[in-house]
């Protein structure tokens, strides 16, 4: 009875266990389709660039780190990877991981110290945020590295949620229809920016992130500061997110089919100039019609098939 009851219990194991690997592989498969995608769809890795990784270590960037050194292997273009941490010195920083764990990985990496934290803690008052002069010296301090390391794009990581939640702090506290572009030119005009993860989604990431078991550093500085305005808008889209599944899917599709002659703003399109004569603009006429809405074409989040659409990523002309 016991033999029994131990290979039920051994048989369920395996299944648990073979359930599990399957659900990674594909998690694994659809984040790396939604970042060749996003590198091709946007063009932003070429033939012999050399790519300089931001790593904070975080979820974030060791998937994004992960995710480009497969990449590097399976793509029919060559191009190189450094890897890049910013040493700020905030106290009881573990110096030790990042060296360590890229040293397993093979990956040529560079770690730059700089004291910020102190700089941050002299001139921000406590209680109050820390991030935007935090940011501004780390993005200095980054260019300043690509430039040295000659890196001919530099790889953030941030993903499809951070772009949602920047756009409606730019609404809500800006007055602008921005959000973070997947790729542009840095604020010096020396660089390229990429964002591979663009097309993935936060959860999937998170997911990703615990069972490679990546050795996540927490942020000190400004990662355990409460009541931020980024802060308010993740829960909005969190909540929106649980009482009507799709409406982030929607929302993202919307940043990527805007209809100029449609807003409102004159410096886009050229209001004054239409006549009769012109025809109809682009989008319709629906000033007298109620809204109606489509699906949107292409959902990022939806299953991938078992071919993985990673090899698209921009070959020489």
């Amino acid at each position: 009875m016991s033999l029994g009851t131990n290979g039920a219990e051994s048989s369920s194991s395996a299944a648990a266990q073979s359930k599990q690997k399957h659900n990674f592989n594909k998690l694994q498969k659809r984040l790396r389709r939604n970042v060749g995608k996003a590198i091709a769809d946007f063009g932003m890795i070429e033939e012999n660039d050399k790519v300089m990784v931001c790593l904070s270590g975080g979820k974030d960037s060791y998937t994004m780190l992960d995710i480009l050194m497969f990449l590097k292997r399976a793509a029919p273009i060559h191009f190189d990877i450094v890897a890049v941490n910013l040493d700020q010195k905030q106290p009881g920083f573990p110096e030790h991981i990042l060296p360590e764990y890229l040293n397993s990985l093979g990956v040529a990496y560079q770690i730059v110290e700089e004291d910020t934290y102190s700089i941050v803690k002299d001139k921000i008052p406590e209680g109050k945020t820390t991030c935007s002069l935090c940011s501004r010296l780390r993005r200095a301090i980054l260019y300043r590295t690509a430039k040295e390391l000659g890196a001919t794009k530099i790889a953030l990581g941030h993903h499809r949620d951070d772009m949602l939640e920047t756009f409606f702090l730019n609404m809500f506290h800006g007055g602008k229809l921005k959000s973070m572009p997947p790729k542009l030119v840095s604020d010096n005009g020396e660089h390229i920016v990429i964002r591979p993860l663009a097309y993935c989604t936060e959860s999937d990431i998170q997911e990703y992130s615990t069972l490679s078991d990546f050795p996540i550093i927490p942020c000190n500085l400004c990662g355990s500061q409460d009541n931020l305005q980024r802060q308010h808008i993740k829960g909005m889209l969190q909540d929106w997110n649980k009482r009507f599944p799709g409406r982030i899917e929607s929302m993202f599709s919307a940043l990527q089919n805007v209809a100029p002659s449609h807003l409102v703003d004159s410096n886009l399109y050229d209001f004054q100039s239409i006549t009769t004569h012109d025809g109809p603009v682009k989008d319709g006429d629906i000033g007298f019609d109620e809204p109606t809405f489509e699906k949107p074409e292409s959902d990022q989040s939806a299953e991938p098939t078992d071919t993985i659409d990673i090899i698209n990523i921009m070959e020489p002309q």
